[in-house]
């Protein structure tokens, strides 16, 4: 077989080789199967730099030391409607999952509630924690800091900024929720180094370098600055995301952002915080969904500028994606398999 090739794997399969390396570490049975689950999730639904990518990257801070296993999960302050969960430096998640949890539970009764997490870890794609309230009739928000630093300030060339990602999903009835998933930067830099693993370049836009000329080679992205969306206004909410889900937590912003690409020793102190607001809290459920349905198609109605084929929602890519890649696997591209394989041995287990 043609090892050059992208092949297709079986989303079970790339579930249940995840729960083994796991295992194969020391996690609890419990915690494997969650972490598998929602990482398995991440590459179903197209999140292809958050997914089993970041596998080899997990197992090496474990076996460094870096990371918990067994976190003991902690809310260390509460009110009716807020939390803040100390996470054990357990991955981010199952601290992230508790986390949603816990806002499922308050906004029951609350109506909305806000919980917090500091000595978390990197928690794969936003979208599965945004998503978790849809399962209460909730909308579900869900912010973090990204666990390296790979933007300047606007104007700077210093790395004191991340990709901070956002997420907020939104139920409906007979559409997909809308899901908005986004980084504050143009790409998030796990695309940038899936754009390496598959030999392409990254469009100019991306990233540039300290002078300011554009950089599109990603094997040298270590070199570059990532650009934030809207010039400085996505500096801007980079800024306040950090300092919502870092410093309001007590956890890492700015110079004391540890970078988990580099260091696997080091605790990173990852912050993040998800919001659960309860639907009920503001109108008729049943007749929110409805309306949610109706913008879908004010949206997809509209007239199109020349050469726009259909106008898209955010949320509608992820629902195809997740249907074709459960249908047809997930695509592994060579260079991820290869390192798959080498720690599959390193670790004891069955490769992929």
């Amino acid at each position: 077989m043609n090892e050059s090739i992208t092949r297709n794997a079986d989303a079970r399969r790339i579930q249940s080789f995840i729960a083994a390396a796991f295992r194969a570490c020391g996690m609890p049975e419990g915690n494997a199967a969650r972490m598998a689950d929602l990482m398995s999730e991440a590459d179903i639904g197209g999140q292809d730099g958050h997914g089993i990518f970041r596998l080899p990257q997990y197992i090496r801070r474990i076996r460094a030391g870096g990371m918990e296993v067994d976190p003991k999960i902690e809310v260390i302050s509460e009110r009716a409607a807020t939390a803040l969960l100390d996470g054990g430096n357990g991955p981010g998640h199952l601290v992230m999952s508790r986390a949603a949890e816990i806002a499922m539970e308050k906004a029951e009764t609350t109506g909305v509630a806000w919980v917090g997490a500091r000595y978390s870890n990197h928690a794969g794609p936003a979208f599965l924690y945004s998503r978790m309230p849809l399962a209460k009739d909730m909308i579900g928000l869900y912010v973090a800091v990204g666990s390296a630093n790979h933007m300047p300030p606007w104007g700077g060339t210093d790395l004191l900024l991340s990709t901070n990602p956002i997420s907020v999903a939104v139920p409906s009835n007979a559409r997909p929720p809308v899901v908005l998933d986004m980084a504050t930067t143009v790409a998030a830099y796990g695309k940038v180094k899936t754009v390496a693993d598959k030999g392409g370049t990254m469009p100019e836009g991306w990233m540039i370098d300290k002078l300011g000329r554009p950089m599109t080679d990603p094997t040298k992205s270590a070199e570059g600055l990532l650009l934030p969306i809207g010039g400085p206004k996505g500096y801007g909410l980079s800024l306040i995301f950090g300092i919502l889900a870092g410093t309001l937590n007590g956890a890492a912003f700015g110079r004391d952002v540890i970078d988990f690409n580099a260091d696997p020793q080091t605790t990173t102190n990852t912050g993040q915080f998800i919001v659960a607001l309860n639907i009920s809290a503001f109108a008729d459920v049943a007749e929110f969904k409805a309306q949610v349905d109706e913008i879908w198609e004010q949206m997809k109605s509209s007239d199109r500028l020349p050469d726009v084929e259909t106008i898209r929602l955010p949320g509608e890519r992820l629902a195809e994606t997740t249907a074709e890649r459960r249908a047809n696997g997930v695509p592994i591209a060579p260079a991820l398999r290869e390192r798959l394989d080498k720690l599959a041995d390193e670790l004891g287990i069955d490769r992929l």
